[in-house]
């Protein structure tokens, strides 16, 4: 269980919370926002559909595309059903199936395009910011939302290189979060394989044992390793 965080001393280390993942979904193309389905610290799970954009033009350039490709598709039969009664040459046969496959690729071209109308969750987490609002213009690349992952926290530091012959993964610690005003126990994850020549200092990433709902991503505090020099 958390215990009440001691005093820091003059060799703490400040650390930061940090979510396993994170990421600001992009707009891949130029259009309007048409709905916005979640809102700030709202929780969604992987595939959810975060909001979409009007593409009422790309729905009927789909339909477009389809009709072509049926009539291309009509041609080509009819002209092999011809070529086997030798009422049409292997030009014209394979010209029809060549127009039969552009039509195709264009469907293949507007389903992707299609598929940029909805933006859904890459995982489960939630919404920590938002960049745009419901009938709002965006171009390619212009930031939607922000989100981070649920699950278990990292913590990220920077320790004395000095100290490497000593840090190893499974190095237990303890960590005093600011926030919270509690001590928790922690383990080192991961250590860096480069030391910061300049600082001369090596960063690792850590877990916390145990399940704390009241730990959240950006909190910080500082971490006290006993008998490291």
């Amino acid at each position: 269980a958390p215990r009440p965080a001691v005093a820091a001393d003059p060799h703490a280390i400040r650390v930061l919370l940090t979510p396993e993942l994170e990421t600001v979904l992009a707009s891949q193309m130029l259009g309007r926002i048409s709905q916005l389905n979640v809102g700030l610290g709202a929780s969604v799970k992987k595939g959810q559909t975060l909001l979409s954009f009007d593409c009422s033009e790309a729905a009927a350039r789909m339909r477009m595309a389809q009709a072509e490709y049926n009539n291309a598709k009509e041609t080509q039969d009819v002209k092999e059903r011809l070529r086997k009664l030798d009422a049409a040459g292997d030009t014209e046969v394979m010209l029809a199936r060549t127009q039969a496959d552009k039509a195709k690729a264009a469907i293949s071209l507007t389903q992707v395009q299609m598929g940029q109308c909805v933006v859904k969750a890459p995982f489960s987490g939630h919404v920590v910011k938002l960049h745009v609002k419901p009938a709002q213009g965006v171009n390619v690349g212009v930031p939607l939302l922000e989100m981070v992952s649920d699950g278990p926290l990292k913590l990220r530091l920077n320790a004395p290189s000095r100290w490497l012959h000593s840090l190893k993964v499974g190095t237990g610690f303890e960590v005093a979060i600011d926030e919270t005003r509690k001590t928790y126990p922690a383990k080192v994850s991961a250590v860096n394989a480069r030391v910061d020549a300049v600082a001369q200092t090596v960063e690792l990433e850590a877990r916390i044992e145990g399940k704390h709902p009241e730990l959240l991503a950006g909190m910080s505090g500082v971490a006290r390793f006993s008998g490291l020099q």
